[in-house]
């Protein structure tokens, strides 16, 4: 099952972020715990060379011990999916790659600036290919 997935740039600035299971908290807000999830795995994909694989397990404890981040590095955006150890890491590789090209067929060539200004399109278009956090479609048309 996907947890979420998070679309950050280089800065550490999210631009999209969808949770399909909410973190545990302890005494936090439920906000206070997602912006802290999201400055985590910034913090762990940013300091990675690219030259390394795109895995990562265990490493955000608020979703627990097998939670592995899965993410891609597109310019100066970092597509992050948090999925737990059932999923498969090719296929959620494969179902970023099938999102990052339905988002360039729809914005022809898409940058930062077209997930700022729109977000609407971009949650529809991710809504059609991930649902409650399981991968409906991974076929461009």
């Amino acid at each position: 099952m996907i947890k979420g997935i998070v679309i950050v740039n280089n800065n550490g600035a999210p631009r999209i972020v969808k949770f399909y299971q909410q973190p545990e908290s302890n005494s936090q807000s439920a906000e206070e715990v997602q912006q802290q999830v999201i400055r985590k795995i910034f913090q762990q994909v940013s300091q990675r060379p690219d030259s390394f694989c795109n895995y990562l397990e265990g490493s955000i404890p608020e979703w627990g011990e097998t939670t592995k981040l899965i993410y891609r590095h597109y310019a100066t955006l970092y597509f992050v999916f948090a999925v737990d150890k059932l999923e498969s890491d090719l296929g959620i590789l494969d179902l970023i790659q099938v999102f990052v090209e339905a988002l360039d067929k729809c914005f022809e060539n898409v940058c930062e600036l077209d997930l700022i200004f729109h977000s609407d399109k971009v949650h529809y278009i991710l809504d059609e290919i991930v649902m409650a956090g399981m991968g409906l479609e991974t076929n461009i048309v």
